[in-house]
């Protein structure tokens, strides 16, 4: 690896050490070049503004999530099960240190960045990456009745998210394995009451 490559890489992992301890806004690019072992002018030569520092840092989060396997819709399954396995891999990214390094890092900042916020939402992690897919098959099967893919997707993933992912980002009280369980079971049994065919 290059000096100049090994450098942009001290940059960012002090940054997010910063971000993640400090936030963005009270992260400066002097305290970034000074936890990086290197000059203000380095810093500035790999990154023009903050700004481009904390999108190269969220890129680089990112990237670091373990992609999930997908879950393909199989006809000759019980889609209750298939629907639990899907909400235990999601529960699994949620809880994750990762996962949850990249939302204390980003959450602030968001709030004041509604841009960042919708590019952030555009990019779809998890589930969310082949569930429409998933819930479009199970339709054509005849095992759902979903008219609004993307909306049953989001409700899916969201009832998720206010239970486990939510109170562990503030935390609130933190599940354990037995309550998320009851979550997960919960939430696949709210889905089918409502897309079920009758």
């Amino acid at each position: 690896m290059k000096l100049s490559e090994q450098k942009r890489l001290d940059i960012l992992t002090a940054a997010e050490l910063l971000f993640y301890q400090h936030g963005v806004e009270q992260t400066s690019m002097d305290l970034v070049a000074k936890q990086a072992n290197v000059s203000k002018r380095t810093v500035y030569n790999h990154f023009a503004t903050k700004e481009q520092l904390f999108h190269a840092i969220l890129l680089r989060l990112r990237d670091q999530l373990d992609d999930a396997e997908t879950i393909a819709f199989d006809p000759s399954l019980d889609i209750r099960g298939q629907l639990v396995s899907i909400a235990r891999q999601e529960a699994a990214l949620l809880t994750s240190d990762k996962f949850l390094r990249i939302a204390r890092v980003a959450f602030l900042h968001m709030l004041q960045q509604p841009d960042l916020a919708k590019q952030l939402s555009d990019n779809k992690v998890g589930c969310m990456a082949y569930l429409e897919t998933f819930l479009t098959e199970a339709v054509a099967a005849g095992k759902l009745a979903i008219s609004d893919i993307e909306l049953a997707a989001k409700q899916f993933v969201y009832q998720l998210k206010s239970f486990i992912f939510y109170p562990h980002l503030y935390g609130f009280e933190v599940l354990d394995k037995q309550q998320e369980q009851q979550v997960i079971e919960e939430t696949v049994e709210m889905f089918l009451c409502r897309y079920l065919p009758t």
